[in-house]
């Protein structure tokens, strides 16, 4: 079983800073995918920031810009860097974690339990 461990939520007013940790129980670079998810409340859970384990990057349109999605292998943990935050970022974000059984040809998602962002006007 892959557990995340997410920390950095919090209280902040616009325009300010928060970064977000995810530290996963395993290697993260056995996973096809990591990022982080977000949802506010009477929305829809959304992608807000995913990276490969090749590289590659992929930013909700609305965070562009703004957010920044890191990884540090050695620490197995995965980072988002959030900056001129606005209201319309509350939300409770999640981590996300996929792995890819090449053998099945599944794929295996896995939860954080969720952190609270709220950014005040």
């Amino acid at each position: 079983q892959v557990q995340l461990a997410e920390s950095g939520g919090g209280l902040v007013q616009a325009g300010g800073s928060l970064r977000l940790s995810c530290a996963a129980s395993g290697s993260i670079s056995s996973m096809h995918s990591m990022g982080w998810y977000r949802q506010a409340p009477g929305k829809q859970r959304e992608l807000v920031a995913a990276i490969t384990s090749g590289g590659s990057t992929n930013y909700a349109d609305s965070v562009k810009g703004r957010f920044t999605l890191s990884r540090d292998n050695a620490k197995n943990t995965v980072y988002l860097q959030m900056s001129s935050l606005k209201p319309e970022d509350t939300a409770v974000y999640y981590c996300n974690a996929a792995r890819y059984d090449m053998a099945y040809r599944r794929t295996y998602d896995y939860w954080g339990q969720g952190t609270q962002v709220t950014v005040s006007s």
